[in-house]
């Protein structure tokens, strides 16, 4: 039917488009009921009207045109008059039928309607339900609120109820006294767990009495009574048992640190005193501190003094010191002492030496310096003697370990911290302290042993730095005092040997000899023994007074060495000292320590100087013209050289026939000059290296053209020849 009707509608468009008058001519009027004329209703396609517009017909045209069944018809030659009716025919066949299948299902229309009225009657009601269920869920609503508020109140009753019924809970478990607590408190021995516990409950109740008393409780008066007789009867237990262990301590042979132990474990028997009743609790802090000050004081004064029975019966005198010329006692003892220090290293029971460190030293590591203290009667029956930085180190290594576990026990069991730490720990220890501090002024007031107050200095930094890390400060104070003894008596002894050094007078030592000085070892000794200990913990002071005694000692060789006649004597002398001094240093010090590189120095330059003035009466000769020849050559005159041809020819057959001789005697002569056979060899060594070096340089002056055609030339030694026999006489050690 769509089809149809496109086709009819393309159709009447194309007959409008043949002419509207050829139509109009051929079909004749048109009549109607009124028997007139009726106008064509074209509608879109009336191209009269004003609303046609010619592009708009153009397009309908030509999509007509497209039309299949239009195309069809333009090809068959179907005349289009002709189709329009037929195809209107068609139309009213058409409609005539949809109106007959219309009246057909009528009755269903019908029913439909009566159907959709039915409907529309169902939901209307169920409308009116819903609203009347809307409206019970509103009410239903505010009934809910309500039940929420009345809800909520009664939460908030119930939280204050639990939250008062909790509060009095605790008054009256505060208040209530227990029968257990108080057969505890009055029955039980204080060394029981069950009294250490119920104490603390009777502390606990105490407590909350006060509180509630100071806000205004009046169920405290109920049980005041009862807890004022039970905290009476609990501090007289607790005196009577602290002030029993304290007496424990004044038993003779008594080792108080075990009782001192037991008390830590019953350390809340002072605390509850301390909240409980002050005034005994400061009874029992009085009564240790009598007590713990005088047995501390009793025990290390007479460990001092049976201590300073087992040192060395021989120590150092103010006549010991660098600059003072020996004795046959002292000079015998200051030799023999080197030799031992350096040598076969024995123990050092006889004699304390003064300049040498040898195995004093090791007080000072860590091994030594916490090992247990010495113990004297052991000493004076196995007839041992102790040099005093020893002594020293074994007294205060027991004051340190002593203080250090004083003072933890007083801020553990008395309650205390801080400056009031401090104030009762020197209640306890102050008079020890200020005996010991007095006892070390006394002796170092009367020390010139500059070795052991130097390792007593060593020995107070490494115990202070124990203490820190034990932390208790409590020594610090203590600490500085000492060093504010041991400082000034160390610089003093140090410049006294300083001065001593610097007042001595060569002419009054006796005969001169080029060997080592005892002046000067007695310095390498000293010097090297401070210096090793003073790497451990540097101070920029001792390196200070170190270098003013090296400055006095090398102005004191030069003095000495100046007392010889010869130079070469001299320089024999300044070589074996700083020899000498040198090699002391290097076993102790750093190679690149001030000391050794200052002495290093110092013997290469008079090494060097004595190689040339051992060379000089055997090669002077040689010597002389060499640098004469080479002082021309540079200068451009080397034609001068022609009027030397005798000379030359002398000094290559003197050479020639002497050089071995003279060799000999050399190294001869300096393996008797110098007491250590390597710096001997060294010298030899040097000396042996300059010969060749000189006369190759020799050499090179010959082959100057002045000089070639020397007929003695010939006579010329090889150098590879004359190394090979320098070699020969070379020492091996």
């Amino acid at each position: 039917m769509a089809a149809a009707a496109t086709m009819a509608a393309a159709a009447r468009e194309l007959v409008l488009r043949a002419g509207a008058s050829d139509m109009e001519e051929e079909e004749g009027p048109l009549v109607g009921g009124s028997g007139l004329q009726e106008p064509l209703q074209l509608g879109e396609l009336d191209i009269t009207s004003d609303e046609f517009i010619l592009d708009e017909v153009d397009v309908h045209i030509q999509a007509n045109l497209e039309d299949e069944l239009v195309k069809e018809a333009l090809k068959t030659g179907v005349d289009l008059r002709h189709y329009s009716k037929q195809v209107e025919l068609e139309l009213q066949q058409i409609e005539q039928k949809s109106i007959r299948d219309y009246i057909q299902e009528s009755e269903n229309i019908a029913s439909l309607h009566n159907q959709i009225t039915a409907c529309d009657a169902v939901l209307e009601r169920m409308e009116q339900m819903l609203g009347a269920f809307q409206s019970d869920l509103s009410s239903i609503s505010s009934e809910i609120r309500t039940l929420q508020e009345q809800s909520g109140a009664m939460n908030i009753r119930l939280r204050n109820r639990q939250a008062v019924r909790g509060k009095l809970g605790e008054l009256v478990d505060g208040l209530v006294v227990p029968s257990a607590l108080v057969t505890a408190i009055l029955e039980a021995p204080v060394t029981e767990p069950r009294f250490l516990e119920q104490l603390q409950e009777l502390d606990a109740k105490a407590a909350a009495v006060r509180e509630q008393e100071a806000r205004g409780t009046a169920a405290c008066a109920d049980v005041r009574g009862v807890l004022d007789r039970l905290r009476i009867k609990a501090v007289t237990k607790i005196r009577e048992f602290i002030l029993q262990k304290i007496y424990s301590f004044r038993k003779p042979m008594t080792n108080y640190q075990i009782p001192q132990t037991a008390l830590l474990k019953y350390r809340f028997f002072y605390q509850f005193l301390l909240g409980n009743e002050r005034a005994t609790a400061k009874e029992i802090r009085d009564e240790y501190v009598e007590t713990l000050s005088k047995i501390y004081l009793s025990y290390f004064r007479s460990y001092l003094g049976r201590l300073m029975k087992v040192q060395y019966e021989e120590v150092a005198e103010k006549d010991d010191l660098m600059g003072v010329e020996d004795t046959a006692k002292k000079d015998i003892l200051g030799w023999v002492a080197w030799c031992e220090a350096n040598l076969c290293q024995p123990s050092l029971r006889s004699r304390n030496t003064i300049f040498t460190l040898g195995t004093r030293g090791a007080v000072i590591s860590p091994t030594e310096l916490e090992a247990p203290i010495l113990v004297p009667h052991t000493a004076q029956r196995g007839e041992q003697r102790y040099p005093f930085e020893a002594l020293f180190r074994s007294q205060h290594y027991a004051l340190l370990d002593n203080s250090c576990r004083e003072y933890l026990f007083i801020c553990e069991f008395f309650v205390v911290s801080g400056p009031a730490a401090h104030d009762l720990f020197h209640a306890v220890m102050g008079r020890t302290l200020a005996m010991t501090l007095k006892h070390l002024e006394s002796y170092l007031a009367d020390c010139y042993d500059a070795i052991a107050v130097f390792l007593c200095i060593h020995i107070v930094l490494r115990f202070r730095n124990i203490a820190a890390k034990r932390d208790v400060p409590a020594l610090d104070r203590y600490w500085e005092q000492v060093l504010a003894l041991l400082w000034p008596r160390f610089e003093l002894i140090l410049e006294m040997n300083v001065q001593s050094v610097r007042s001595t007078d060569p002419q009054r030592l006796g005969g001169l000899d080029t060997r080592p000085h005892y002046i000067t070892r007695r310095y390498a000794e000293f010097s090297s023994a401070l210096v090793s200990i003073n790497q451990t913990i540097p101070n920029e002071r001792t390196l200070q007074l170190l270098g003013q005694l090296q400055v006095e000692v090398e102005n004191f060789v030069l003095r000495v060495a100046a007392e010889f006649s010869s130079r070469k004597e001299q320089l024999v002398f300044l070589i074996n000292n700083y020899d000498m001094m040198l090699g002391v240093l290097m076993e102790r010090a750093a190679d690149d320590s001030k000391e050794v590189e200052s002495f290093q120095q110092l013997l290469n330059a008079r090494t060097q100087e004595f190689i040339e003035e051992l060379l000089s009466p055997p090669f002077g000769g040689l010597m002389a013209f060499v640098k004469e020849a080479e002082g021309l050559i540079e200068r451009g005159q080397a034609e001068r050289l022609r009027g030397e041809e005798a000379r030359v020819t002398q000094l290559i057959r003197g050479f020639g026939s002497s050089w071995k001789a003279s060799v000999e005697s050399l190294s001869q002569d300096v393996m008797r000059s110098f007491t250590n056979f390597r710096n001997g060899t060294s010298i030899i060594q040097g000396a042996l290296t300059q010969l060749i070096q000189l006369y190759h340089r020799f050499h090179r002056v010959l082959a100057q053209p002045q000089l070639r055609a020397l007929p003695a030339r010939a006579e010329l030694i090889n150098i590879h020849h004359l190394m090979v026999e320098l070699k020969k006489h070379k020492p091996n050690f």
